[in-house]
């Protein structure tokens, strides 16, 4: 024994282990009682979501993952036909009965099944064009698929490009499928398809298209050729919505599914469950997939942290970036934080869509990117340019810009209005033309089933089994055709500079 307690009396003694037995009872009966709270909020929190379904619980073992035997496009592609033919065993042919509906994607023949667009826009596609003067990689964003970047294929298309719209390992399929991808899935589907790019395209420049995520996965593979000379090397890169930071929150994401694991309560698993009646997009949402859009801007923060440390943040591609003034997806301000103002100069160029100020005038928004701060100042080694309100009393609107290196701002008018009943842009807007067939507002276009972009109803509360949110969030860009003309110029501008 401590000769520390051989000098105390025996009656102190005996209140000292009292003591000590009753401390440590009260931590043993705190952490009982932490672990039953635990468990009962976790019991709570599963019984206030829906039931999980067929989609939320299916294991599909064809999808291509960092470990495959893959080595081809041609490999990857007849893996993709194994997944949806099991995808159609496993989940469609499994559906219960009451679940069928017009609007359940996982319904043949709905007018939410994929199947009924032709082609189903969930498949990785390429454009073979012949003679083609630069390639085009198209990498869409998570729980999204092909289909939200096929409208820029179709103009690189008409530019000369031949184009490949990869669908990302752990999309396409259901949603389960996104508790088992990881950040290493995708970036090696990225390598294999830029090395097919590399093989059709020869020493012709090959550009990578981004969105969300898939713009994550752009920069990520740029940054990687920079320290990898074996990999094909980009010539530029358009990246929409970027994700370059996501919430904190999001690195703690999966603890929620270990729990479940723990307790045998799968709904843990999952930040939202909720009806699929989109035929080209998640609604459910994965815990794991959150973890994973951490992980992606972790990999970027340390890539751009290591190759500044080197001085060799120059020899990263040309960056055209589009991004909401608002995104309640991505941080939205670490484009221009995480990202912009890191680089040195080199052709590098921002969009801002900023926010309709009638309503902020009105003291209705707020920004999340300090607008000032990128038109004014010092001089900024990167081109930005502002679309946004002429003035705060008009729809039209202008592109205020600042060209790289420049003090002065130029305001241009852009012959284009905010629609009256729009307050902003969304995350998933910027990509998708006003006449896009799914997501956009014009009832005429071409679509074989559900319209999503005019998709408003009104009723009670609680009533709907559609969350009012997923109504009211824009869809589509109103200024879409600015947004192709710079596509198309950075692309013409970086054909021209390969030569």
């Amino acid at each position: 024994m401590d000769a520390r307690l051989d000098d105390l009396t025996v009656p102190v003694r005996r209140r000292l282990w009292r003591y000590l037995l009753f401390t440590s009872y009260a931590i043993l009966l705190f952490a009982s009682g932490a672990l039953v709270a635990l468990a009962g909020a976790a019991i709570y929190y599963v019984n206030s979501k829906p039931d999980l379904s067929v989609w939320h619980t299916a294991d599909l073992d064809e999808e291509f993952t960092a470990s495959s035997d893959v080595a081809t496009l041609a490999e990857y592609r007849a893996l993709e036909d194994r997944l949806f033919a099991e995808l159609r065993r496993e989940v469609y042919d499994k559906v219960d009965r009451d679940e069928r509906s017009q609007f359940n994607r996982y319904t043949a023949g709905s007018r939410s099944d994929p199947d009924i667009w032709k082609p189903n826009w969930n498949r990785t596609f390429e454009y073979a064009t012949p003679g083609a003067a630069f390639g085009v990689l198209l990498l869409h964003g998570y729980s999204d698929s092909p289909y939200s970047l096929r409208g820029f294929g179709a103009l690189l298309r008409g530019a000369g490009a031949h184009v490949l719209g990869l669908r990302i390992p752990g999309h396409g399929t259901a949603p389960s499928a996104l508790k088992y991808t990881s950040a290493e899935d995708m970036t090696a589907a990225v390598r294999l398809a830029m090395r097919h790019m590399k093989s059709v395209m020869g020493d012709k420049p090959v550009l990578i298209v981004g969105y969300s995520n898939g713009a994550a996965l752009a920069l990520n593979y740029d940054l990687e050729a920079v320290e990898d000379a074996s990999l094909p090397v980009p010539a530029g890169l358009v990246l929409i919505s970027p994700e370059i930071a996501v919430t904190r929150a999001a690195a703690y994401a999966n603890w929620q599914a270990r729990v479940g694991d723990l307790l045998g309560l799968d709904k843990l698993a999952w930040s939202s469950v909720l009806p699929e009646f989109d035929p080209f997009k998640y609604n459910s949402f994965a815990v794991n997939a959150g973890e994973q859009a951490w992980r992606m801007t972790q990999k970027l923060r340390t890539r751009l942290d290591q190759l500044a440390a080197d001085g060799r943040l120059g020899e990263v591609a040309p960056i055209l970036a589009f991004q909401s003034a608002v995104d309640a997806t991505v941080v939205a301000n670490a484009v221009v934080t995480g990202l912009f103002e890191r680089l040195p100069a080199g052709r590098h160029e921002l969009i801002v869509f900023d926010v309709n100020r009638i309503y902020e005038a009105q003291g209705l928004l707020a920004r999340q990117i300090d607008l000032e701060h990128v038109l004014s100042g010092p001089p900024r080694a990167y081109a930005a340019g502002v679309v946004t309100n002429r003035d705060p009393t008009t729809f039209d609107v202008v592109l205020e810009s600042r060209a790289a290196g420049e003090e002065a701002a130029s305001t241009t008018p852009l012959g284009l209005a905010w629609p009256a009943n729009i307050y902003s842009l969304a995350h998933i807007a910027l990509p998708f033309a006003p006449d896009d067939p799914l997501y956009g507002n014009d009832r005429l276009s071409e679509n074989p089933g559900i319209r999503l972009g005019t998709l408003a109803l009104h009723g009670e509360n609680g009533t709907l089994s559609i969350p009012p949110t997923m109504m009211t969030r824009q869809r589509w860009n109103p200024f879409h055709s600015f947004m192709v003309e710079k596509v198309r110029q950075f692309a013409a501008d970086r054909v021209a500079a390969a030569h």
